[in-house]
């Protein structure tokens, strides 16, 4: 008999000590989202157009959530590095990312990715709708768009343009650049637009084609000149600088939006919550007049929900990958 209540009695301290995990662990499923900190991987240097945004964003979206936000610069290989971490991470709403045109669009036309741009990643919101700037060193002889062709034709292959690297937007626009004025020059990657433009202000390099978010505080200093605006309308923020369309170069648009992304399969209730807050934020008339300091225009709220970002990222996929194919524009 004691045998069997020994027996007995080692049943009943392996089910208590069963229920009492499941009464510890249950409570931390049931934690609502978000229970841990969450990291923001920007796929870019520190100090750049993409990582000046992240931080704007990262500390109001924090306090919305009650929640931790780390932004997290995971720089190289023009934001692939970045796109395979997140893409990887746990599918938890813990790990999101910011991205671009260039992210999420440009680098599965010229990379051979070990993820989708597409199917590896859950659209959040859609944040930004910005455009890029046609600038150069402040010394630079040229004093607009059509000087600036000229000399560029007049120095063949000795003129260098700073990129954020190999295939980023920096660099197919320059090269679309290049086939539509008939110019020359060499391409200089760097991990990140915020270096290429210090050496732009340095003088180090002569050109960029660049996310206004990065030029405009530099331009506006003095540091560097600004020739043209890649859209058919001028940036409310710098309105003396004339569009492609003024400066002679028409129909040279590129527009250089933002986005922000989960891990694909984060569930729908994480992302609405992200969404929430995210649209929140933007509706603060304080991000508002930031983001218009950096060229960049918050879209309607109707147009920041996950389907509009997922709808317009195909989009732009359909519309670019067949030209980024067709002009071999290729990582370096």
């Amino acid at each position: 008999m004691r045998g069997r209540w020994v027996g007995l009695r080692g049943h009943v301290i392996v089910i208590c000590a069963l229920l009492g995990s499941a009464a510890w662990t249950a409570p931390a499923r049931a934690q609502p989202f978000p229970s841990r900190p969450i990291t923001l991987v920007v796929p870019f240097a520190a100090g750049g157009p993409t990582d000046t945004l992240a931080r704007i964003l990262s500390e109001r979206i924090a306090a919305e959530l009650h929640a931790t936000i780390v932004v997290e610069n995971v720089a190289g290989a023009s934001g692939s590095i970045a796109g395979a971490r997140v893409a990887r991470a746990t599918p938890d709403g813990t790990t999101i990312t910011i991205g671009h045109w260039g992210t999420h669009v440009l680098n599965g036309a010229i990379f051979k990715l070990p993820y989708d741009v597409i199917a590896d990643f859950e659209p959040v919101a859609m944040i930004a709708m910005g455009t890029q700037l046609i600038v150069g060193r402040k010394s630079l002889e040229a004093n607009n768009l059509k000087e600036m062709i000229g000399w560029l034709k007049a120095n063949p292959g000795k003129v260098t343009a700073g990129t954020a690297g190999a295939g980023t937007g920096a660099h197919v626009a320059g090269v679309f650049f290049k086939e539509r004025t008939g110019t020359d020059f060499q391409f200089v990657p760097y991990r990140g637009a915020g270096p290429a433009m210090i050496d732009l202000v340095a003088g180090q390099i002569d050109i960029m084609f660049d996310q206004a978010s990065n030029s405009l505080p530099h331009y506006k200093n003095g540091a560097i000149k600004a020739f043209a605006v890649t859209s058919p309308t001028r940036l409310a923020s710098a309105p003396d600088i004339p569009t492609v369309d003024e400066a002679g170069l028409p129909g040279l648009y590129i527009s250089y939006w933002h986005g922000i992304w989960a891990p694909k399969n984060t569930p729908k209730e994480i992302v609405t919550k992200l969404n929430a807050a995210i649209v929140t934020v933007l509706a603060d008339p304080a991000v508002k007049q930031r983001f218009g300091e950096l060229g960049q225009e918050i879209p309607p709220s109707e147009q920041q929900t996950p389907a509009t970002l997922g709808a317009f990222q195909k989009a732009e996929t359909e519309k670019w990958w067949p030209i980024v194919k067709a002009a071999d524009i290729k990582a370096e």
